[in-house]
């Protein structure tokens, strides 16, 4: 998230953006404008549309699968989820 912030706002690393665990709840804390809330989830793309800077949005499902929670999947053509190879279920 300050990696995406840093582009913008030389003092990003100050920032309060943060994901944390706390039991089985994954916590994570966005910027406070909208438009930064939506570079931080989806990322950052340069004018042709290549992503410069992954957004935090697609690591979310391995992160529920690492506290216990449901399997999530998602429509690779709107945010394909990060998962590491070891951890990708095949469909049935």
């Amino acid at each position: 998230m300050r990696q995406i912030s840093l582009r913008f706002v030389p003092t990003a690393i100050l920032s309060r953006q943060v994901a944390v665990i706390r039991g089985q709840s994954l916590i994570i804390n966005l910027p406070g404008q909208p438009k930064s809330i939506a570079e931080t989830l989806e990322g950052l793309k340069d004018a042709n549309g290549a992503r410069v800077v992954p957004g935090i949005f697609a690591a979310v499902p391995y992160c529920i699968d690492l506290i216990g929670g449901p399997y999530l999947e998602t429509d690779d053509t709107v945010c394909k989820a990060f998962r590491p190879k070891s951890a990708i279920r095949t469909r049935a």
